[in-house]
């Protein structure tokens, strides 16, 4: 009986690693050093494939063999692409623009193999926010700094308040890897799940 395939996670997060470990495959972890900066003109969707199979790619270059998994979120709303903010001051700026709005959030998930193959899916989750007064976003911005969310709200925690309403196919897309999806790319490789 053959071992089975190297699994490596493209990402630094603790979200994703704690979502890829409901699989119960063995993984390990790796952060990739990837420019998510968008390009001209670029969309949501195109964005967010792109930079979750870079990851992939700039971690599958160091492990040959391995699979490797690269998963980014974008949140967009009203034409307007909303990633990391990155501080205080941005995080709040992007809860006021997305107060009262509905917003989607496009997590994009890549399973790659150096000089092999290649498979990706993506997940749409629409979140309508609450009409959100500024102390409400500060209070949320002071209590649970989400600077490495896209859309600044951490909808695991208390980012839920935050939400009027989630509609999804998948609940673990929000939180940064659409396991439905990983799943099924995993099946596809080769991988043994239930």
């Amino acid at each position: 009986m053959s071992p089975p395939p190297v699994l490596i996670l493209a990402s630094g997060s603790p979200y994703r690693a704690e979502l890829l470990g409901r699989l119960r495959l063995p993984f390990s972890q790796q952060s990739p050093d990837v420019d998510e900066t968008p390009r001209k003109d670029e969309a949501a969707a195109p964005l967010a494939a792109r930079l979750a199979l870079a990851k992939a790619q700039a971690i599958a270059e160091r492990a040959p063999g391995a699979w490797v998994i690269g998963s980014d979120q974008v949140c967009a709303c009203e034409g307007r692409l909303l990633g990391k903010p990155g501080t205080r001051d941005k995080a709040i700026e992007q809860l006021q623009f997305l107060s009262g709005k509905y917003a989607a959030f496009i997590t994009a998930v890549a399973l790659h193999q150096h000089a092999g193959a290649t498979h990706r899916d993506f997940d749409t989750t629409v979140v309508k926010f609450r009409k959100l007064s500024d102390g409400e976003i500060v209070r949320y911005v002071d209590a649970e700094p989400s600077f490495d969310c896209a859309g600044s709200a951490k909808i695991e925690g208390l980012g839920i308040t935050l939400t009027a309403e989630v509609q999804s196919r998948d609940p673990t897309a929000l939180i940064g890897l659409p396991l439905i999806a990983t799943a099924k790319l995993l099946r596809k490789a080769g991988f043994a799940l239930p």
